[in-house]
Order: C-alpha cells, then structure tokens, then sequence
C-alpha cells in the first residue's frame, strides 16, 4: 500500500528560510524552515493525506499504533518506525553533539527513569532507550560540516601556528592548552577542560577566536586554513563558546552533491551549512558538546564519546543497477536508496518504508503503485515487498536494513 503523507518543516531558529521550499516547490513560509521530517516521530509525525484511505487516522503514528500489523510487518512486535527520514536545510551551524550507543542509551535511560528525571526535563539526556546512528546526503552543492577527531599531532601543529601568529600578544593561556595536549592520550582531558569552562578556558577562547582570524605568519603552508576560518565563523555565531577551540579538534568536511557521511553512535559532528537528506534512528537521545544555549552534560557526553581519530566516513553506495544507488550504514536501522531517472531499477523492501520526491515525476509500483512529483511523499507498507521505480525524475527511499 501506498499511503500520501505531508509535513510542515521544523522553524528551528538555524534553518534556511528557503532552501527546502526551493528543492520542493513549495511556497516558503517566511520563517526558518529548518527540517522536514518524514515519519512517525512523536515530535512531528507526518500527515495522512487522505485518512479515509487508512480508516481515519490522521498521523503516521497514530496509524501505526492503530495497525501496527499493516504498517510495521515484522516490526510490529516493537509498534515503532525504526528510522526517521528528514530534509535539512542549515543556514548557520547546528550545536556540537554526539548519540548514545544501544548500550549506553538503555543504561541512560534506566538510571534517569529510577532517579526521576521527568522525560520533559531541559537536562534530561536519555528520552528514550535507542541508539541514533545517522547519515547525511549532500543535496546542495557544498554541504559542511564538522566529524571525528583529529589526531593530537594535527591539533599541536595548529596550536603551534597560533602562537607563531601571537606576535606581541599575551599567550599564557595558549601555553597552558599546549602544555595539556603534550600526552597521546590526552584527548578526553582537553574535551572535558574546554567543556566545563571557566575563567581559564574564556581566555583560551578569546584568544584562539582572535589569533585564527589574523593573517597567516610567514612560511605557514595554509594546510589548517580551513580550520582557523571555520573558528572565525563559529566565533561569529557563539561568541565565547568553548566550541570553537573544540572544533580545531575536529575534521571540517565539505560533501560534493551527491556524497554521504555517516555518523555512527560516538562520533562528534556538527553541521555547519548546506541543504541535505539526513536519515537516522528514530530516537531522541542528544549530548551536547557546544556551539548551544541549551543543556551540556559534560561527563555524560564524554562516556558516549568515541575519541579515536578516524578517517572521514564518507559512505560509499552499493549500485546494483543504473540509476539506482543504496547507502548501506553498518546498522540494521535504515538505508537509503536514491533513484536518479532512466530505465527502471527494483529495489526489494523488508520493512517499512517512505520515499519523496525531489525532482520531476517517478511511478512507483510493486503490489499496488503511486506516482510521486516532486514535493510529493508516501509510505510504503511492507507487503509491497519490493518496489519498481521508472521515470525522468530523483526519489529518496528510506527503508529499513
């Protein structure tokens, strides 16, 4: 069955007043229109087109509690959408912020339960009991953002540069961060100095803010220009914010359109800019690390943190036919599926799933059929079993693994 199913976007203050109307013709709000959320999310479920069709339901998570059978297949035992599809349009830098394992998000959950943290609670850290790996898919034609740490040889040579720039300027503070990064592990020790703040940390901040928006000292090789502009930026936006010393720490990443990264439970990341397809675990389980007014918990945050440095998980896609590309994370939770146009591609379903439009026109069929023009997004219930996508347009299909 397909089911037509609508959304308003999210008018979160950092959201682009235009780049999500633009992608789906529609007509822009005049607010931020921050994200566009496509699934059964208590936050913002998806609309029911026509709940006549459905036997009256007006959501997709009051469907899915009423017919879990029909709407979740194997899933019903959990009566839960394990993914959540969005459209994200970032017109200025989202907070610092890293997701619980499995693990660590039961045991969090269990122990703000048992000490009566109510789930509504501004400091509260676990609101449910899952892990939230995401992914995220460059529709504009830059998408930014920041991922992962560096490693601390990195981070000492951009220190380093800083003092060289510090010509007749007062560089205590400096000295004492250079002083903390001098031991290979010692990586959890500036995140969590920088992260509790005080006194000596502002300076450190001021500092860095002023040293990384001067021009470069002679024989600098401009390798971390990108960082210390990233910096100038972040200072702009979050003036006295230890994030932005934190994200000298971190890989800026700057996705091409058509390139995906994906973000596994741990990996500190930020999203700077940009206008993408973002696909993650439904949950609601967030620790902060900065760039934000909101809540911060510092030793929890570096109890989810995965401080090892890594490559850049850019996602490589599976195309198992032309005009077909399948991102395929190392969870069971989603997957993503674009369709480019062309000659017909098949894609098989073993659950759930919700596919949108972004681009001309695309029939959709496997049991039953659908066309999608652009702006347009259904959900797709599992006994379709497999789809058949055909036509001159661009369909994201997430599903799950």
């Amino acid at each position: 069955m397909f089911v037509g199913i609508t959304n308003r976007p999210r008018p979160y203050a950092w959201g682009s007043r235009t780049a999500i109307a633009e992608l789906l013709g529609w007509e822009p709000s005049g607010g931020p229109e921050a994200e566009l959320w496509l699934g059964a999310h208590r936050g913002s479920p998806s609309r029911i087109v026509d709940p006549e069709a459905i036997g009256g339901a007006v959501d997709l998570e009051a469907w899915i509690a009423a017919d879990p059978s029909t709407t979740l297949g194997s899933y019903a035992h959990s009566a839960r959408l394990p993914f959540l599809l969005k459209l994200l349009a970032a017109r200025s830098p989202l907070s610092l912020q890293a997701h619980p394992t499995a693990e660590k998000a039961r045991e969090g959950f269990r122990r703000e339960n048992e000490t009566g943290v109510p789930l509504d609670a501004p400091h509260r850290n676990y609101r449910d009991e899952h892990s939230k790996p995401e992914l995220i898919y460059a529709l504009s034609e830059r998408f930014e953002a920041l991922c992962g740490f560096r490693t601390l040889t990195e981070y000492r040579e951009i220190l380093a540069i800083l003092h060289r720039r510090a010509a007749g300027v007062q560089v205590a503070p400096l000295d004492a961060l250079l002083e903390l990064v001098a031991s290979d592990d010692a990586l959890p020790d500036v995140v969590e100095w920088l992260s509790r703040g005080g006194d000596d940390v502002d300076a450190v901040v001021a500092l860095v803010a002023d040293l990384a928006a001067r021009p470069p000292a002679p024989g600098e090789d401009g390798r971390f220009d990108t960082a210390f502009a990233t910096a100038v930026d972040l200072a702009v936006e979050y003036p006295g914010d230890p994030g932005i010393v934190v994200s000298l720490l971190l890989n800026r990443v700057s996705l091409r359109r058509g390139q995906a990264l994906y973000l596994p439970a741990g990996n500190i990341h930020a999203y700077l800019s940009g206008l993408g397809v973002e696909l993650m675990a439904a949950s609601d389980n967030v620790l902060r690390g900065g760039l934000t007014p909101k809540h911060v918990d510092v030793p929890e945050l570096l109890n989810v943190l995965d401080f090892t440095p890594r490559a850049l998980p850019v996602l490589t896609p599976e195309r198992p036919s032309p005009g077909l590309e399948v991102y395929r994370p190392t969870v069971p939770d989603f997957v993503l599926v674009r369709f480019g146009g062309g000659a017909p591609a098949t894609f098989p379903l073993h659950g759930p799933a919700i596919a949108i439009c972004t681009r001309g026109s695309v029939a959709l069929s496997g049991a039953s059929s659908a066309r999608l023009d652009r702006g347009s997004a259904v959900y797709i219930t599992p006994d379709e079993a497999e789809i058949t996508l055909a036509g001159d347009g661009e369909v994201f299909v997430a599903t799950t693994g």
